[in-house]
């Protein structure tokens, strides 16, 4: 098994566990194995999401959705949630459906993963990179950057977005879906927004437009930073336009909704509302609609009304203006930032060449896959993780069977 990540983990523990005879060895190429499962969820291990129908969990990857349909009916996120209390690492759930170890540490999630490996008999071997595989013709054999070589029946492929991986798959014949980053942040060129950074809003409505692509939305919660937005709502629309979004070279035009629970008349009576209210009052004192005090001065000096007039000195033309700007305001990105808890890539192997069964590869007898490798991500939330305990405990179990 090459890859010491979550997958890579979880599938050399199910196949060892399955099969007490096997000589599972575990190879990874960095000296810290699981990576990304210590820094995930700012340190405390987004494990999976609180979706325990298999039909729930599709709908929250823009990649792999349809592939994993069967898979989840046979290891979903309830599954998960069992193996971990079995290893005695019971799960929380939060408000948002995300789910942690009880302790809020990833290193609970690490260290139960590196004593399963122990107690099921895997052999770790770490600061091993691999070179190139070749295959023979009944074995695989593994070439170490070390000059030494290793032979194994059947190999399992869970090496994340490492090129390394790619290139294994892809000199066997697999055709790899170009990799682009997945889940990330939009960079905003606007000094006076930047400057709410750290106001959020919750919900707001997205509406990702690029000239003659499909236009995307997401509704959920905002997060102005000091380099434009962030958020759930963000991230979720930054994987689904992954694609479009990096052919288009980060550029694109976002349409905000401050107010998505309000159609736009209903905004507009309000406004009047208080105008008509409250006609003495200065309008940067007295918005009439539920938006943080420093979002709605910078909302009405958008459309340059000053602060300091008075709602009864503001034309109807500036109030129809300030609406426009509540329900569908435009911000240009000018490029992506990067979501420091995450790094998900879209893209890797294509799907259409693996049992998803099984894991194995339809076109190497033998070789199977796990992970980020394939052409699978998902949303922020659990789900990304929850599709490599999937992945890996069917390979894991399909290769303690052959």
């Amino acid at each position: 098994m090459i890859g010491g990540g979550a997958a890579g983990f979880f599938g050399a523990i199910a196949c060892a566990n399955a099969n007490p005879h096997a000589q599972v060895i575990l190879i990874e190429a960095s000296r810290q194995p699981l990576a990304k499962v210590r820094i995930s969820g700012g340190g405390r291990c987004n494990v999976t999401h609180a979706c325990f129908e298999a039909a729930g969990l599709i709908p929250n990857y823009p990649r792999g959705g349809k592939a994993l349909r069967g898979a989840f009916s046979r290891f979903q996120a309830k599954d998960t949630v069992s193996w971990f209390a079995n290893q005695g690492v019971p799960l929380k759930k939060e408000a948002d459906g995300r789910m942690f170890p009880v302790t809020d540490s990833s290193e609970t999630i690490v260290e139960c993963l590196m004593n399963a490996a122990t107690d099921n008999g895997v052999e770790l071997r770490i600061g091993t990179p691999v070179v190139s595989v070749t295959k023979l013709s009944t074995q695989f054999e593994i070439n170490l950057k070390s000059g030494e070589t290793l032979k194994c029946d059947r190999l399992l492929l869970a090496t994340g977005s490492n090129p390394i991986g790619y290139k294994i798959a892809q000199e066997f014949g697999h055709q790899i879906e170009p990799p682009v980053p997945s889940l990330f942040t939009f960079n905003i060129a606007d000094s006076n927004l930047r400057a709410l950074s750290g106001v959020s809003v919750n919900p707001v409505r997205l509406r990702l437009s690029i000239p003659e692509k499909p236009v995307l939305e997401q509704t959920g919660p905002l997060l102005i930073t000091h380099w434009g937005v962030s958020g759930p709502a963000v991230l979720k629309l930054s994987a689904w336009g992954a694609r479009i979004l990096h052919d288009n070279r980060y550029q694109a035009t976002l349409v905000i909704n401050w107010l998505p629970d309000l159609t736009q008349e209903q905004v507009r009576e309000r406004i009047l509302a208080v105008k008509n209210e409250w006609g003495k009052k200065a309008i940067a004192l007295h918005r009439g609609v539920d938006l943080p005090h420093r979002l709605w001065q910078y909302l009405i000096n958008r459309i340059s009304i000053n602060t300091d007039l008075r709602w009864a000195e503001i034309s109807n033309k500036s109030l129809n203006q300030l609406v426009q700007e509540i329900s569908q305001g435009k911000y240009l990105v000018s490029g992506k930032g990067a979501f420091k808890e995450e790094f998900v890539t879209c893209g890797g192997v294509s799907l259409q060449e693996v049992n998803f069964k099984t894991m194995e590869s339809k076109l190497i007898p033998g070789l199977y896959f796990a992970g980020e490798v394939l052409d699978i991500d998902g949303i922020t939330g659990g789900f990304n993780f929850q599709s490599a305990w999937t992945t890996a405990y069917l390979a894991g179990s399909a290769i303690a069977k052959n």
